[in-house]
């Protein structure tokens, strides 16, 4: 197969992302992707002494690419090396089916092995509601309490499993639906859009935190298709902002030794999962409510929760021998 040899690395990229235009890719997935490539190419420079315009699709060779992704993993986590595999995997694969290049180089270089999900919810059976019991009656003592935000913050997580860049991109058009019948709509990662039935107290969050809001800010006005969730001063929440709420809320109400290292935010989602499967909830259902891309990502929700291996367990006949033995003794 004849291809082009003379295309920048540079306008090749620039090509794979006009072609991913049609996917609606979020700024944040674009943002990590254009970081990813960007970072092995400085490197691909500096190993072949090029500049950037000098630098063609032709010099994406495996032994280039293995030594660019060597000199990345010394000062990077196995998890950045991952992703910035995967970016460069889908970049040349498009330069494949692009005519770009005759085959795709990155077989040939070594890669971490993907790390399995282990579900970080809170720990402790009555911690989420501690917690939301906390929030409600105001303990989080912030400059500016505001206990109808951090409850719905909490809620929003544990109740309907939303990832932090969710709860940020709801807006009062979310809600939809009949009254007994609403949902809530959520633009999901990786463009999948997914609807969760909204049962009536969260219903009710949601309308008492409108009421807040009106009563905080009565010189503000704020528009359906604008953000839902805000800061103190009444502007759409950031994510470090909603990070640091629901760290205060884990502190204040007394749990923050409950809260797996690193999950934080997500620990209220993780939480979410792992008492649908401990309910009963098959693997596609979790799978539909999470908005998650892989029904093996779901599965080891359930896994988790061990219920199938303590009832196996529990099945072994030398239980009947130890169970006897307690009898004859308390004879």
């Amino acid at each position: 197969m004849l291809y082009k040899i003379q295309m920048l690395v540079s306008e090749a990229q620039q090509a794979f992302f006009a072609a991913r235009r049609p996917r609606k890719d979020s700024p944040h997935t674009t943002a990590a992707y254009r970081r990813d490539l960007a970072g092995i190419t400085t490197l691909l420079l500096q190993e072949l002494g090029r500049a950037p315009e000098e630098l063609d699709v032709e010099h994406l060779t495996a032994p280039t690419l293995r030594t660019a992704f060597g000199a990345f993993a010394d000062g990077h986590a196995k998890s950045s090396v991952l992703r910035a595999w995967s970016t460069w995997n889908q970049f040349l694969t498009f330069c494949v089916s692009d005519g770009l290049l005759a085959g795709n180089p990155m077989g040939a270089v070594a890669r971490p092995k993907t790390p399995p999900l282990v579900p970080k919810p809170l720990r402790g059976e009555e911690t989420p509601e501690r917690l939301l019991a906390a929030a409600a009656d105001g303990a989080r003592r912030a400059r500016d309490p505001w206990p109808e935000r951090d409850v719905l913050v909490l809620a929003l997580g544990l109740v309907a499993g939303l990832r932090a860049a969710e709860m940020r991109a709801l807006t009062p058009r979310s809600v939809v639906g009949r009254d007994g019948e609403l949902r809530l709509h959520v633009s999901g990662k990786g463009s999948r859009d997914r609807s969760i039935p909204v049962q009536p107290v969260l219903a009710k969050l949601i309308e008492d935190y409108g009421k807040s809001c009106r009563r905080r800010f009565p010189q503000l006005r704020f528009p359906a298709a604008e953000p839902l969730l805000r800061d103190r001063a009444g502007e759409p929440i950031g994510r470090g902002a909603l990070e640091y709420l629901v760290k205060s809320c884990y502190r204040w109400a007394g749990l923050h030794d409950r809260v797996p290292a690193g999950a934080n935010l997500h620990a209220l989602r993780h939480t979410f999962a792992t008492r649908l499967a401990e309910d009963g909830a098959t693997a596609s259902e979790i799978m539909a409510l999470l908005g998650h891309a892989s029904l093996a990502t779901s599965q080891n929700y359930i896994e988790a929760t061990g219920r199938e291996q303590r009832a196996a367990a529990a099945s072994n006949r030398t239980y009947r021998a130890l169970d006897g033995l307690g009898a004859g003794d308390a004879g």
